[in-house]
């Protein structure tokens, strides 16, 4: 592999941390905001603040990775996107913060009204983030990205049937991932209702994710056919055949309830989903540009992942030990 292809490679390697980590911290928020009142709902709310809570700040380093790699292996990407996608990525940003900012005030308001304001901020947030997020895949995946700055739509570029599609896909996939997550953990906690009421709602939305992403295919025949061809009958079909197989085994198992397996295979579903997009987009970042054309020199490529090189050595242990603290059972963490 060239320098350019392994940092491509690592970078969507973070990307695809950042969607199952970071998409499911968004899903608690979604299924905050479906959770019911504020007596009803207080024991979702609940667990979902303590799977979330330890984590969330920590899962946007995935985040800050993905841009940092950008800026520095894909320069001519990355000013091109943010020039271009500045208004979705300006409004995802306020999502963040503003859904930061809401969960951390929630915790301490000892007011009814406020805790009521906070998490709606919060759920509200943890909705159109993803989506924003999702329009720019969109705008990228279906080529509306051109190279240069601002050249392309700044309107038109996100807000298509692509980009529509992409972000609803964005939202359903955090919320059956947090799902998921979800059912696990309330197990763990010895939940047996809250158990009932999340598998429940992960079987519904796995099917409503299924439904999404056939719909998004006869969207990408009808406005992105280079990418759909791609993904139904080139390169990333085994990739898409990968992720159909591992939703429809995550429904399975979910049913099953068995409910460490299913993080696995739902975990598999969406990295296919991502990677093939990934795939069947290869070799062309933004039209007419190669991977080769848009990447930053070798001396900038070399140094870029030797450095990374040597922060895994820290950062990854470190976040296996948080999230493994976080993951055991209550009981044996005493």
């Amino acid at each position: 592999m060239s320098l350019p292809e392994i940092m491509l490679a690592v970078l969507w390697v973070g990307l695809t941390a950042y969607v199952l980590f970071g998409g499911a911290d968004f899903g608690g928020g979604v299924w905050d905001l479906l959770a019911g009142g504020a007596k009803t709902g207080h024991r979702q709310r609940e667990l979902i603040e303590h799977s979330i809570g330890p984590v969330w700040e920590a899962n946007h380093v995935w985040l800050i990775f993905v841009i940092v790699l950008t800026w520095t292996g894909l320069p001519s990407v990355f000013a091109a996107v943010a020039s271009t996608l500045y208004i979705p990525l300006t409004l995802a940003a306020l999502g963040i913060i503003g859904r930061g900012a809401a969960f951390a005030f929630r915790k301490v308001s000892t007011e009814l009204w406020q805790r009521r304001l906070f998490g709606a901020t919060f759920a509200f947030s943890s909705v159109v983030t993803p989506f924003f997020l999702g329009t720019v895949a969109g705008a990228i995946a279906s080529g509306r990205v051109p190279l240069g700055i601002a050249r392309g739509d700044l309107v038109g570029s996100w807000l298509n049937p692509t980009s529509v599609t992409a972000g609803a896909l964005a939202v359903g996939v955090a919320a059956y991932l947090a799902c998921v997550y979800l059912t696990r953990d309330a197990q763990r906690a010895g939940a047996a209702d809250l158990v009932a009421a999340f598998r429940r709602r992960a079987l519904v939305c796995g099917v409503a994710v299924g439904a999404l992403s056939a719909v998004g295919l006869i969207v990408l025949r009808a406005d992105t056919p280079d990418l759909y061809t791609e993904l139904t009958s080139g390169r990333a079909l085994p990739l898409l055949l990968l992720s159909v197989v591992a939703g429809l085994a995550s429904l399975a198992l979910m049913w099953w309830r068995a409910y460490v397996a299913v993080r696995l295979t739902a975990a598999l579903a969406v990295m296919g989903l991502l990677w093939g997009w990934g795939v069947g987009q290869y070799p062309a970042p933004l039209p007419g540009v190669s991977l080769d054309e848009a990447a930053a020199t070798d001396a900038v490529l070399a140094a870029s992942l030797g450095s990374l090189a040597v922060g895994a050595v820290l950062l990854l242990p470190s976040l296996w030990w948080l999230y493994a603290t976080f993951q055991r059972d209550r009981g044996k963490s005493r």
